[in-house]
């Protein structure tokens, strides 16, 4: 018996299906930070699955858990009252 024969007993071969699985990822620390979104914003984008938009300016869709990552700095000085919010949602005559 050769070792290089397939039918010799013990050497088996298997080959496994896979899909290859890849996510789409912006540029930016967003995968970095957990940021602030308004509320309202969050649930509109739980129902239809459309992105938010952070107090920061960040855009994506939330399908995490954000208390496993700090929180932007950025949003945190917006939610603070240290800057103007960049979502789009904030008061224009500040």
């Amino acid at each position: 018996m050769s070792l290089d024969d397939p039918m010799t007993a013990g050497s088996a071969t298997a080959v496994l299906d896979r899909q290859e699985q890849t996510q789409e990822v912006e540029p930016g620390d967003h995968e970095r930070f957990s940021h602030y979104v308004r509320k309202e914003k969050i649930l509109e984008s739980a129902l239809s699955g459309k992105p938010v938009v952070a107090l920061c300016g960040k855009i994506w869709v939330p399908g995490r858990d954000p208390k496993k990552f700090p929180v932007c700095p950025i949003c945190d000085e917006i939610y603070k009252g240290l800057r103007d919010p960049q979502d789009g949602d904030g008061d224009a005559d500040k």
